[in-house]
């Protein structure tokens, strides 16, 4: 008992430094990033790690363009619609297909499914005949639409997944009290299926908040583009000082990491609750 138990302790040891070391390869690009964002334009090109003398002289040539405000407006508003558009997409589809057994749901289910094999370079083409067919190009419906598409696969299966674990009980309960189906869903089911509503919620935002292909297609007027195309609109005068483009790319990558950090544990677990279930 004592030699099994002595190994326990170097067992986790190893593992963490094994994590440890995982975790510094895999900030490693983004500490250089943040590093080369805070040099002065003599220093940008060092052969160096970490440069001294660091600056926010970029950070404010950057923030104080018109046009980076903008792009950041865009990709807030279009981020949040998508959210919205997608949870309640998501919720009614996810309800339908666990608790209403509507027919062939089998089969919707697996067609759901099989949306997540596409990729969506195979998709660009379609949507971009779609939407120029619709004039729907440089408006945030012709984003919000094809982004909250491309997440309704991933989110009915997390949903469908929680809502499969809660109890019929509360269910028949709340119908044998008068209730309807819209009011199970909004006071029962969703408020239970909270954590899965959040994953799906947290997933969407980095996916819109990031997304470049469909922006770059659709939004060809400089006052609709969103902040991942900032890089493209500031390639020409900032590629002599590669610090002020790293600066964009700073910015544009701490809000994402800002929101996952603050909602990562809720996160987690409801990945694992909308994952294991059903």
């Amino acid at each position: 008992m004592t030699h099994a138990g002595s190994r326990a302790p170097s067992r986790m040891l190893i593992a963490y430094a094994v994590l440890a070391g995982a975790c510094a390869i895999s900030l490693l690009p983004t500490v250089y990033m943040i590093d080369i964002s805070l040099r002065n334009a003599a220093d940008s090109f060092a052969p160096v790690l970490i440069a001294g003398h660091p600056t926010l002289r970029n950070y404010a040539a950057v923030l104080s363009h018109a046009r980076f405000l903008r792009f950041f407006l865009n990709s807030a508003l279009i981020a949040a619609l998508t959210v919205v558009a997608t949870l309640v997409c998501v919720t009614s589809l996810a309800y339908a297909l666990s608790r209403l057994k509507v027919r062939g749901g089998a089969i919707v289910l697996l067609v759901i499914m099989s949306a997540l094999l596409l990729p969506l370079a195979s998709l660009l083409i379609p949507i971009t005949v779609l939407l120029r067919t619709l004039h729907l190009t440089n408006s945030y419906l012709g984003l919000v639409g094809p982004e909250t598409s491309l997440g309704i696969a991933f989110g009915t299966v997390i949903v469908k997944g929680a809502m499969d674990g809660v109890p019929l009980e509360l269910e028949e309960a709340a119908l044998l009290d008068g209730a309807s189906s819209l009011a199970v869903l909004l006071r029962i089911m969703a408020p239970l299926c909270r954590p899965a509503l959040l994953v799906v919620a947290v997933w969407q935002f980095l996916f819109s908040w990031n997304e470049f292909f469909l922006a770059l297609v659709i939004m060809s007027r400089n006052a609709m583009k969103t902040l991942p195309l900032a890089p493209l609109f500031f390639e020409g005068p900032y590629m002599a000082n590669p610090g002020k483009l790293f600066a964009i790319l700073t910015l544009i990558g701490v809000v994402p990491m800002l929101f996952y950090a603050v909602l990562q544990r809720w996160f987690v677990s409801g990945l694992m609750a909308g994952g294991v279930k059903g």
